[in-house]
């Protein structure tokens, strides 16, 4: 499934980008970034190659308590060599910032005060989850029901996408 991401520029998306090229520095080479996308319920993982060039869905977390979450991402750190985040800030349409995104904010302060402390940078996520189940309707003839299990992790697939694609062009 090919990924189309274009944002919108403006100053929320110009310090948005600003803070991934910032985490890009950060990182020593060959390291991954990890991109999530924060719901109530759950967390959609997905990963970069070493190259940070291509994003790929990687797993739907349930959310537990703030320590077993931390637990698992830290395992998947781990595992993949991830150093940094990219996380999806809902901002609201006009471009200003709710509550949700002080919600996801704090989730990502949470996250490092429980042992996850790696350099984190917020990507604009407006519209992701429309745009990711629209494409799963057309472009992978999945139903609904199937989608499900996939919509969160292809989300931040999709947040993830448009952060490296903004760092190609930085």
């Amino acid at each position: 499934m090919a990924w189309q991401v274009d944002h919108a520029t403006g100053p929320q998306e110009t310090r948005l980008q600003q803070e991934v090229a910032d985490l890009k520095d950060r990182l020593a080479p060959g390291q991954r970034l990890l991109g999530l996308d924060v719901g109530a319920k759950t967390l959609g993982l997905a990963i970069s190659d070493p190259a940070l060039s291509i994003a790929t869905p990687l797993e739907t977390l349930r959310r537990r308590k703030l320590a077993q979450d931390a637990a698992r991402l830290a395992a998947v750190v781990e595992e993949w060599g991830v150093g940094g985040l990219v996380i999806g800030l809902p901002v609201n349409m006009d471009g200003s910032e709710g509550p949700r995104c002080q919600s996801v904010r704090q989730f990502a302060k949470n996250l490092a005060a429980a042992g996850v402390a790696l350099p984190v940078a917020f990507w604009d996520e407006r519209l992701s989850t429309a745009a990711v189940e629209r494409q799963m309707i057309e472009e992978a003839d999945m139903s609904r029901r199937k989608q499900a299990g996939a919509v969160d992790q292809a989300a931040a697939a999709w947040i993830l996408q448009g952060a490296l694609d903004a760092l190609r062009h930085l």
